[in-house]
């Protein structure tokens, strides 16, 4: 699996290959442990477990992405 994000700033290059990859990686990690524990929560607060199961593509890609410009 290889992500690859082209028109950025970041580098010289103007693509990065690193970061979108690994933030994919991580982003995969935290879904497998939040998207359960968010569905168990959406049963008795649905805000509360919509915002759970969103956390790994709304903070953990972007930061983990943004975070290695390469």
């Amino acid at each position: 699996m290889l992500c690859v994000q082209c028109g950025t700033r970041s580098n010289p290059c103007r693509c990065k290959v690193v970061g979108p990859t690994v933030g994919l990686l991580a982003c995969a990690a935290a879904a497998v442990v939040e998207w359960p524990v968010g569905a168990v929560v959406y049963i008795f607060r649905h805000m509360k477990g919509r915002r759970i199961m969103a956390h790994p593509i709304h903070v953990v890609y972007p930061r983990v992405s943004s975070a290695i410009p390469i």
